[in-house]
């Protein structure tokens, strides 16, 4: 990830950064409807000459107002930036959500931050966009702060795939359900979780599968269970099954966790960013009465998630 193309807050904007086409969302998974918005962008920005920018929140809003009820998000802050990268943004703003921002009227949102700050010169938005602790701020409140601020406003275009409308919703929907397929037409690619690999019980090794465990630092998953998984690390690739969730048999945590267990390798990876691609699930998580009962399913486990690679 570029530091010069991930600005957090508008005090890091560079002189180059302002006057650029704009779009705005939380982009939570920067799956094939945010792609086709942000073509949209990309293709105006060189039509003009400018910077294609998205811009982005930390915490995204309904976590800010929802907490640990909020819904499970799709993907970390860096996973985020780098994937709008990837599709050709030039540069990614990310403005904390706080106590500040939350208060903001649409029209100082608009005069602070898109005119000062940004000097926006074309924002392109969804029409059902709505900002502004006044709630004032939509599509027409945009339309008409522009034409008197100097910066014009596009509408996108709603991106559909088999009659239906693509949203970050709709793919926690699938990936709650183990659709995986469904959910991977829906991005654009296989589901996948990063994350650096840290400590655990070592529990794993004592019964005879050894894990990469992966904190994922969020109240929930958008996905539970056990899968077949492809990894990648340090340039090297893997395969191997996974559990997402709380453990429930070994410690029952709040919090869930990615445990990894890799095909054919001991390798230390202790430290290093492990990316986690979701292949197909193998069963939901659940509880045992005993280790040597888990110690038994993790056997029939591992045979079933070589059977689906080997087919």
């Amino acid at each position: 990830m570029s530091q010069a193309s991930f600005i957090r807050g508008l005090h890091n904007l560079p002189a180059s950064g302002r006057g650029g086409v704009l779009t705005i969302g939380s982009f939570d998974g920067v799956h094939r409807g945010h792609q086709a918005m942000l073509a949209q962008v990309k293709a105006r920005a060189q039509a003009l000459g400018v910077q294609a920018q998205a811009m982005t929140f930390e915490p995204q809003p309904y976590e800010y107002f929802s907490g640990e009820q909020a819904p499970a998000r799709l993907m970390r802050l860096r996973d985020k930036v780098d994937a709008l990268l990837s599709v050709g943004v030039d540069r990614v703003i990310c403005l904390p959500f706080n106590a500040r921002l939350r208060n903001m009227t649409a029209n100082d949102f608009v005069e602070q931050v898109l005119v000062q700050g940004l000097g926006v010169r074309e924002l392109i938005i969804g029409d059902d966009f709505r900002f502004g602790c006044d709630r004032a701020g939509d599509f027409a409140f945009l339309r008409a702060a522009g034409e008197r601020l100097g910066f014009t406003v596009a509408d996108t275009t709603t991106f559909t795939l088999g009659g239906e409308r693509v949203s970050s919703t709709r793919i926690r929907q699938l990936l709650e359900a183990g659709d995986l397929k469904t959910a991977e037409a829906l991005l654009g690619r296989p589901y996948c979780m990063t994350g650096k690999v840290v400590k655990g019980q070592q529990l794993g090794r004592t019964i005879g599968a050894p894990t990469a465990n992966v904190h994922l630092h969020r109240y929930r998953s958008p996905l539970a269970g056990v899968f077949a998984v492809r990894a990648s690390a340090r340039g090297e690739q893997f395969t191997g099954v996974a559990n997402v969730g709380v453990r429930p048999t070994v410690a029952e945590g709040a919090k869930p966790i990615l445990e990894v267990h890799l095909f054919d390798t001991e390798k230390d990876l202790y430290g290093v960013q492990l990316a986690v691609q979701f292949c197909k699930k193998l069963r939901d998580e659940q509880k045992f009465e005993s280790l040597d009962a888990l110690r038994q399913q993790i056997q029939q486990d591992m045979a079933a998630g070589r059977a689906y690679f080997s087919e």
